[in-house]
C-alpha cells in the first residue's frame, strides 16, 4: 500500500510517501522540518517535494494519513484541512492517526513500557501508556503530577517520549528519555496502512478547550452597560 502522511499536529511539518506492506515501511519521499507556525505556507510545497522525490504523481497514493491531535490546535486544523481536501479530489481515504499513538510507535518497544508524553503547558502533559504493546487506557489530559505517578508505576526500563518527556527527566533519571519534537513519519506511515477507514476517522481529537475564548460580543454590538 502507498500511503501519504501529513504531520501538523506538533513542532514538526511533515509530509511523506511511504510503501508499507505489514510492519515493513519503505520511505519513497519525506519533507520534514521543525516547525511551530508557518504550515499552512510550507506544508502543501513539502507534499508536492516528498511526491516528486518519489517519482510518483499523486493519483498513485492509496491513502492517506493525519495526525489528528492531541496538539496545537491551529496546527491540526492545518494538517485535516489539507489532508481531507487532497482526499476528496483524489478520491482516496483519509485516516485519523493519534500523536500520542504515533509517539509510541515511533519507540519501537512493543514488549516494554512506553509513556507518549505531550508538553501541553499550563502544568499538563497530554499522555498515553503503553505496556507490551497493549495501551492502558485512553488518551488523557494530566497534570504533571498525576503522569509522574502514571511513570512511577510502569515497568523498569520504561521509555519517555514526547516533548513531555523532558519534563521528567530529573525525577526519573533511570528512564530513557526520547523528547522528540513529532512522530516518526515511518510510525505514522504503519499506522496509517493499518488504521480501518471505518473507525479511524480524519477528525480532530482535543483533551482540553482552547486557550482562546470567543468575544464577549459581536462586532458593532454596542458594550453592555456598567451598573452604576
Amino acid at each position: 500500500m502507498r500511503v501519504l502522511v501529513v504531520d501538523t499536529a506538533l513542532g514538526l511539518c511533515t509530509a511523506g510517501a511511504f510503501e508499507v506492506e505489514g510492519t515493513e515501511v519503505r520511505r519513497l519521499g519525506l519533507r520534514s522540518e521543525l516547525m511551530t507556525k508557518g504550515h499552512s505556507e510550507r506544508l502543501a510545497g513539502f507534499a508536492r517535494d516528498a511526491m516528486a522525490e518519489a517519482a510518483l504523481a499523486f493519483e498513485a497514493v492509496d491513502r492517506i494519513g493525519v495526525t489528528v491531535g492531541p496538539g496545537s490546535f491551529t496546527g491540526l486544523r492545518v494538517g485535516l484541512a489539507f489532508a481531507q481536501g487532497l482526499g476528496a479530489a483524489l478520491g482516496r481515504p483519509v485516516v485519523g492517526v493519534s500523536s500520542l499513538d504515533a509517539l509510541a510507535e515511533s519507540a519501537g518497544a512493543p514488549t516494554g513500557s512506553v509513556a507518549a508524553l505531550i508538553d501541553a503547558r499550563r502544568g499538563q502533559v497530554y499522555a498515553r501508556f503503553w505496556t507490551a504493546g497493549v495501551a492502558g487506557g485512553p488518551p488523557e489530559a494530566l497534570s504533571l503530577e498525576a503522569a509522574a505517578g502514571r511513570i512511577a508505576a510502569l515497568a523498569p526500563g520504561a521509555v519517555l517520549i514526547g516533548s513531555g518527556a523532558a519534563l521528567f527527566a530529573e525525577a526519573f533519571p533511570s528512564l530513557t528519555q526520547r523528547p522528540l519534537a513529532g512522530p516518526g513519519p515511518e510510525a505514522l506511515a504503519r499506522l496509517a496502512a493499518a488504521a480501518d477507514p471505518a473507525t479511524s476517522p480524519p477528525r480532530p481529537l482535543y483533551l482540553r478547550a482552547p486557550d482562546a475564548t470567543p468575544p464577549s460580543r459581536l462586532p458593532g454590538q454596542a458594550r453592555p452597560a456598567r451598573p452604576s
